[in-house]
C-alpha cells in the first residue's frame, strides 16, 4: 500500500506569510476570519511516519513536550489509533508576548493500515518525544466465500 505525505499547509496560509517575521507589517494578516479557521483546524495535530515491511508496519509519531501518560494508543481490526493531549501552561500575565504559535489540546490520529493486524503483538516505545510502534499484521488472513441461502 502507497502513502502520501500530509502536507497541512493551506493556501489561507500561504497567503498569511507573505507577512512573514522579516516584513514590517510582521504579524498582520490579510484575512484574520479565515486564518483563525485555518489555526483551529490544525492547531495540534502530531507528524506521523508510516513504514511498511513484509510482516509489520513501523510507525513513528512526533509528541514533543508529552509524557507517556498523556498518550493512549489502541488497536481494533486495521486501525491503529493514538490519542493525546498536549497541556495548556499557564501564561505568566506579566510577560509581553509578541506571539504564542504553540499547540495545546487533544489529538487523535487513527490510521487504517489497509490490512489486519495482530493486536496481541502491537509494540510502543516513547523516547525524546517520538512515540515508536510496531504493528505485526495478521497472519494467515484469508478471504472465505459465503454461500447465500435462498
Amino acid at each position: 500500500m502507497k502513502l502520501t505525505p500530509w502536507r497541512p499547509k493551506n493556501k489561507v496560509s500561504n497567503i498569511d506569510d507573505f507577512f512573514g517575521l522579516d516584513h514590517p507589517f510582521f504579524g498582520l494578516t490579510l484575512f484574520p476570519e479565515l486564518r483563525q479557521l485555518s489555526q483551529d483546524s490544525r492547531d495540534w495535530l502530531p507528524a506521523i511516519d508510516v513504514t511498511e515491511e513484509k510482516d509489520h508496519f513501523a510507525i513513528k509519531a512526533d509528541l514533543p513536550g508529552l509524557s507517556k501518560e498523556d498518550i493512549e494508543l489502541s488497536a481494533e481490526g486495521t486501525v491503529l489509533s493514538i490519542k493525546g493531549e498536549r497541556k495548556h501552561e499557564k501564561e505568566d500575565k506579566d510577560k509581553n508576548y509578541h506571539r504564542i504559535e504553540r499547540a495545546y489540546g487533544q489529538f487523535v490520529r487513527r490510521l487504517d493500515l489497509g490490512e489486519p493486524i495482530d493486536i496481541s503483538k502491537v509494540q510502543a516505545a516513547y523516547k525524546n518525544g517520538v512515540l515508536d510502534i510496531t504493528v505485526q499484521k495478521s497472519p494467515g488472513t484469508t478471504v472465505k466465500r459465503i454461500d447465500i441461502a435462498s
